[in-house]
């Protein structure tokens, strides 16, 4: 048996933050380096910003079906975040997976906890943590002038960090983002060796005994 027998189980790799600690930047940046990685696309009630594509940015869908896709068992994980119900469908992820391609999630604590539950061998978490509430006020203030966020806007986003930050020890690893191109480099590295881990190559086993036999 050649090396080419050995095949390899995706896996989910999650980055959670507080708004504005770098993790929509740092997911971009490992999808734009990736083949094998893709984002997990949420399902959403939230209403659809200008310039956003329904199925590419999010599945936007009312209440009552984001409703009946959690009693029929089709999300992953789901949570309210800022008045709006957020959820990962169950079947591209999984339909990946079983192909070999890793998925990357955007999600916060709350979704973390529910996949850990659910697939803790196929999950990978990471933590991004800014490195100082003033750098993280600073950079959502700089982002306010994009997103038109208002100042009760940002001191909600700086509340609900308070909370988020007190979950970084319920992850696998935490990066503390005091430089995005490190910060980005670091999250490739727990790639990297997270796909080489023993369990997740399929057929291992039977590669080394081929090995062995020949040796």
């Amino acid at each position: 048996m050649d090396i080419t027998g050995i095949q390899r189980r995706g896996l989910m790799y999650v980055l959670s933050s507080p708004s504005g600690a770098g993790k929509t930047t740092i997911t971009r940046a490992l999808l734009k380096e990736n083949e094998n990685l893709e984002i997990s696309i949420s399902a959403t009630t939230r209403p659809r910003r200008a310039g956003e594509v329904h199925g590419q940015d999010y599945f936007f869908v009312d209440i009552q079906e984001f409703n009946e896709m959690v009693d029929n068992g089709e999300l992953l994980e789901h949570a309210k975040v800022f008045d709006h119900y957020y959820g990962t469908p169950r079947g591209p992820v999984e339909k990946a997976l079983e192909q070999g391609r890793d998925v990357i999630f955007d999600i916060d604590w709350q979704g973390t906890q529910q996949l850990r539950e659910m697939a803790r061998d196929d999950l990978v978490t990471v933590f991004i943590l800014p490195p100082s509430a003033r750098e993280l006020e600073q950079r959502l203030r700089g982002r306010a002038e994009q997103t038109l966020e208002t100042d009760a806007q940002i001191r909600g986003r700086m509340e609900k960090a308070s909370d988020e930050v007190t979950h970084y020890s319920e992850y696998d690893y935490v990066l503390i983002n005091t430089d995005i191109d490190k910060a980005i480099a670091q999250a490739q590295l727990i790639l990297d060796a997270e796909r080489l881990k023993r369990p997740r190559l399929v057929g291992l086993n039977d590669f080394v005994r081929g090995l062995k036999d020949g040796l």
